[in-house]
């Protein structure tokens, strides 16, 4: 793919690898968001099982192909809850009930996927071992921040330089830590998460429409608080049990060829 790896984006250094601006991270989130959603869309659901940042491929226009389909495990069928394999996937991204049972479900790529949000939000990786001890894991660093609002820039990549929507940050951290709840039924579904991407772009682009406040450095937050809140709504209703949440019958397939 002509751009790379958003793993190549976030995390090296150099004149070809710019740093990428908080509307392009978001748009990549939601691409990768919808390639993870078709995966599970239908009876048949297919599970990626290895979703991070190498596997995420970008083109001209930013656009995101999911990538490297070696491991991916068609789901459970009828009225089993999980299938049951050998442990296999990138430590850091895999879901930890997977790890201890090897009972593999779609939920386990959507903790994956909040692991990827982390890495998008802070501009680190989900291991690193080259960090001050205690920062080693990402997930275990970030996870007290996610859950205090006033925190959350704690986490925030400094190569943003402070050019981000402060509301829209913390409901993708919200969002994150949601998928990585340690009780995989508490997750969402990729459709949900689908959904409150969207939101958010649409009022990222309101934000745009507007312009800018007079006498302020960043847009106004008003449309992004409006789609947290609403956000939430449908998390609440999606986490609830009540109604499952769906963006169309068949999700674009957003996917690229095997090679």
């Amino acid at each position: 793919m002509p751009r790379g790896s958003l793993e190549n984006h976030l995390f090296r250094r150099g004149s070809y690898f710019q740093p990428l601006s908080w509307n392009l991270r978001m748009k990549v989130a939601l691409g990768a968001a919808k390639g993870l959603a078709y995966l599970h869309s239908g009876e048949a659901k297919v599970i990626y099982r290895d979703f991070k940042t190498s596997n995420i491929l970008l083109d001209t226009d930013y656009s995101a192909k999911l990538s490297d389909f070696g491991l991916a495990k068609d789901g459970p069928v009828g009225e089993k809850s999980h299938v049951s394999t050998r442990v296999m996937g990138t430590y850091g991204y895999a879901a930890p009930e997977y790890l201890s049972t090897g009972h593999l479900t779609a939920k386990s790529d959507i903790y994956s996927f909040g692991v990827v949000l982390l890495e998008v939000l802070s501009g680190r990786r989900a291991i690193d071992k080259n960090r001050p001890q205690g920062e080693h894991n990402l997930v275990e660093w970030a996870r007290p921040y996610l859950t205090h609002k006033r925190k959350i820039f704690r986490i925030l990549d400094t190569r943003l330089e402070g050019q981000y929507n402060l509301d829209g940050a913390q409901a993708i951290a919200a969002l994150s830590l949601e998928c990585l709840s340690y009780e995989a039924k508490m997750r969402p579904t990729m459709d949900a998460v689908v959904t409150i991407l969207e939101e958010l772009q649409d009022s990222g682009e309101a934000e745009k429409r507007q312009g800018p406040k007079a006498g302020t450095k960043q847009a106004p937050a008003a449309a992004a608080a409006s789609a947290s809140k609403s956000s939430r709504k449908l998390r609440r209703r999606t986490l609830g049990g009540t109604k499952e949440t769906t963006v169309g019958p068949n999700p674009k397939p957003l996917l690229a060829r095997s090679r």
